[in-house]
């Protein structure tokens, strides 16, 4: 890998790696050919199955072939986010609670233009209804936003080590000189945006906690795979397809480790499904042949069968097909 090219970060946490930029997404997918998969939801979607967002977790395979080729770096990601300080948790507030004025001065003044439109519009009586559910919003609002403002001085006085000696620290960060807490910002409601990426956090720091090899992470007890014969295996037939130009997917549905797509998975459909076998001269039963050549041919595939040569570091590979007979 060239000097002039990033690493990729791999947020490393309970030992599955995860890509929360969406760049890196890209990059891993069409410089990489690895396609890993997505968990995250996405608001206000129905189909949360077949639409899914940020982050992408890879499988321990891509992640130690990313490492192989030196296209990413390890880090811890838990270690990386340290106790934030009380100037550090106010700014944080101060950010969140422009963010909800900008909310209500938009929702404010959009209300007000419907307002007026629909008064000319409506009757007296319709207008005197509107007005009492509007009032009822505004009351139930208020009653939240208070809740909401407790809560986030809780969260501010947790972070002191001695609050009995912390001053007193308001969700509103628009206090007077005097100590004096303002009015309420606004009794209409408002969303509270949380970043999803922990990079966005002044507390988050990763410096010191990158491994860019298998055996700094190992040694520091943040990625171990792969460590048995058959992590190895699986390992060494993954990179084996993929250094000859295949994509590579999870294959448990159609009876095998992986599937062997031609191109990318969203263009192609797959024409193997791999099964890894920790030696080539593994037995085989002939009802597991029978088996595998079945569901492949079934699904319009072949089945691959991949052994894994652990002292020599190769592959060999045969396939099988179901064929009739006459």
């Amino acid at each position: 890998m060239s000097s002039d090219r990033q690493r990729i970060p791999l947020r490393i946490a309970g030992k599955r790696a995860y890509v929360w930029d969406v760049d890196d997404i890209a990059t891993i997918r069409a410089q990489y050919r690895l396609c890993g998969v997505l968990t995250g939801t996405l608001p206000h979607l129905s189909q949360q199955n077949a639409f899914l967002g940020v982050p992408l977790v890879l499988m321990p395979e891509e992640v130690a072939l990313l490492l192989e080729i030196d296209a990413a770096v390890l880090i811890d990601d838990p270690k990386s986010h340290i106790q934030p300080t009380m100037p550090e948790l106010q700014r944080w507030n101060a950010g969140q609670q422009e963010s909800i004025r900008a909310q209500v001065a938009f929702t404010e003044t959009k209300s007000a233009r419907e307002s007026a439109n629909a008064g000319r519009a409506m009757s007296e009586d319709a207008l005197r209804k509107r007005k009492e559910r509007e009032e009822r919003k505004k009351a139930e609002a208020s009653r939240l936003a208070e809740i909401a403002a407790r809560s986030d001085g809780d969260l501010l006085a947790l972070s002191e080590p001695t609050p009995a000696q912390a001053p007193p620290i308001h969700s509103d960060p628009a206090v007077s000189a005097a100590g004096n807490q303002t009015e309420p910002l606004s009794s209409i409601p408002y969303a509270v945006v949380v970043s999803a990426p922990s990079s966005s956090f002044e507390w988050y720091n990763p410096s010191g906690r990158f491994y860019s090899s298998l055996e700094d992470a190992r040694a520091a007890g943040v990625w171990d795979y792969p460590s048995t014969l058959e992590e190895r295996a699986r390992c060494g037939v993954f990179s084996g397809l993929w250094k000859q130009g295949f994509f590579m997917g999870g294959g448990i549905k159609f009876g095998g480790d992986y599937l062997v797509y031609p191109g990318d998975p969203l263009r192609y459909h797959s024409h193997f499904a791999a099964s890894v076998l920790v030696s080539p001269i593994s037995a085989l039963r002939p009802m597991e042949i029978v088996a595998h050549g079945r569901l492949g041919t079934a699904t319009k595939k072949a089945h691959l069968l991949c052994g894994w040569d652990d002292e020599k570091q190769e592959v060999s590979y045969l396939s099988i097909e179901w064929a009739g007979f006459g």
